[in-house]
């Protein structure tokens, strides 16, 4: 049982012998941090005055003269982690000034409270569901650089269908097995073209140890070991804390096997990228709202969320899709979700409605753009924002898109608005378009405009200033 309060969690170190307390929290971008103390430094005071630490170097945060943070551990998010040697719990924890005790408004974490506080707050609802569906590559081997005169990257995978043909004996790795997966039939197939299975095994059982509720694990469509584990959806900001012990576990699972994981959303050129595929509800005192009698089965309330998330929808991808290689992902004329418009079957559309279940309370919108490589507070904060402003200002989303895309004639094609094209484009659209985000002070001025300069300056532009390695390929002999 997950423990509740400081008590338990005291009680719960005593139990297991635990040594070391782990306290995490997430960096501006999307990264988990953390540092550790010895478990006889953890009191029941702590849990109320925090401890300190330097603010200033972490990506996107503090100045240096305004360096002083408090980390608050939160009791509720405690579970022992698997990977280390010394006994360890580790606990998710909130930030704070240390003067004015206030939540920090670029801890990522806060910002995903205070969406769900600003849900509340309006009287529509009381809770926000989330149940997000992270794709991820397996990969054996991965080499990359950059440099003033030279750059490149090199990965590999066992099952990848370029190494049909590869002198394994010759390279000292015994002989070659064949069973490897054809580009774009990666989905569901057994052992031993699945050469992955047991180790996704292990990442769920793992996950099932550390308390998250996992729904299945499968091989993905991508040759080269894309994956996918689902977890059943929670609340908002339980969802965000589960996605980081979903990444941490996963990523150290595959290094116990001598394999890396990458949740970049399009790692290999000619074949599926990964997606996040994000699953919003809506919920008054233990009921369903986003059931009823309209379009897909469907209430007035859904369909406006539906409207809130495609009329914003290029604003929510700076936060969603918040990497370059986001836009490699989605691309129009293949399986990616670009066209800003919604359906109850057809995958092409951006918001989908799922018809597996009948029932009420699982009648949801999956919104489909999202990748994994997003930081899961701001994606999902961002998604429940749109939805409400939808809601609000009954923002009906037209008609629903349920042709075969690739049946549309182009002047019905030119009528169906698609997703930016780059970063850059998302990030001009949450310029021009963010004051849905800030009701309830939820992102704040300040997290627009940091958020903005910092992805601008550090990957948008780093990118755009580097030549690419296939320019080579088509340039060099100009």
């Amino acid at each position: 049982m997950k423990p509740k309060k400081p008590s338990e969690v005291l009680a719960m170190c005593r139990e297991h012998g635990v040594k070391a307390v782990d306290l995490r929290f997430m960096d501006f971008p999307g990264l988990w941090q953390h540092f550790t103390i010895p478990v006889t430094k953890l009191v029941e005071d702590v849990f109320e005055e925090g401890l300190g630490f330097d603010g200033s170097s972490i990506r996107g945060w503090q100045a240096i003269n305004e360096s002083d943070m408090l980390v608050v551990p939160q009791a509720d998010t405690a579970f022992l982690d698997p990977f280390t040697v010394l006994p360890t719990i580790v606990m998710i924890c909130n930030i704070q000034d240390p003067i004015t005790r206030e939540d920090y408004s670029r801890d990522p974490r806060n910002v995903a409270r205070k969406s769900v506080n600003y849900l509340k707050s309006t009287g529509i609802a009381d809770t926000c569901f989330i149940g997000p569906e992270a794709e991820f590559f397996i990969f054996d081997d991965v080499r990359y650089d950059q440099k003033p005169n030279e750059g490149y990257y090199h990965i590999d995978s066992s099952e990848g269908e370029w190494n049909r043909g590869k002198n394994t004996k010759a390279a000292g790795e015994g002989p070659n097995l064949g069973s490897k997966l054809r580009y774009k039939e990666g989905y569901f197939p057994v052992p031993p073209a699945d050469q992955l299975m047991d180790i996704r095994n292990e990442m769920m059982q793992t996950m099932i140890d550390c308390g998250l509720d996992v729904e299945a694990q499968h091989h993905e469509v991508a040759t080269g070991g894309q994956s996918e584990i689902d977890l059943r959806f929670q609340d908002l900001v339980s969802m965000g804390d589960a996605m980081l012990m979903y990444k941490y576990i996963i990523k150290n699972v595959a290094k116990k096997h001598n394999k890396t994981v990458t949740f970049m959303p399009k790692p290999l050129f000619s074949d599926n990228g990964s997606g996040m595929h994000t699953h919003i509800s809506l919920w008054k005192g233990g009921q369903p709202l986003f059931a009823g009698s309209g379009y897909a089965g469907l209430s007035d309330m859904a369909l406006y969320a539906i409207g809130g998330l495609l009329k914003h929808a290029p604003s929510i991808l700076a936060f969603s899709n918040p990497t370059t290689n986001s836009y490699k992902r989605l691309v129009p004329g293949y399986e990616a979700p670009v066209n800003l418009a919604y359906s109850q079957r057809n995958r092409s559309a951006s918001c989908r409605i799922p018809m597996y279940s009948p029932s009420p309370k699982a009648k949801r919108v999956e919104f489909r753009c999202p990748d994994p490589s997003c930081n899961p507070y701001l994606a999902f904060s961002a998604i429940l924002m749109a939805a409400l402003d939808g809601i609000q200002n009954k923002i009906h989303p037209g008609e629903p898109l349920d042709k075969d895309i690739y049946d549309l004639s182009p002047e019905e094609l030119a009528n169906v608005p698609t997703t930016p094209g780059s970063l850059d484009e998302a990030l001009d659209a949450l310029q021009k378009n963010h004051e849905f985000l800030l009701k309830g002070d939820v992102f704040t001025k300040d997290v627009i405009d940091t958020w903005i300069h910092y992805k601008r300056k550090n990957e948008a532009d780093a990118v755009r200033l580097r030549p690419h390695p296939y320019e080579f390929c088509l340039y060099y002999d100009i």
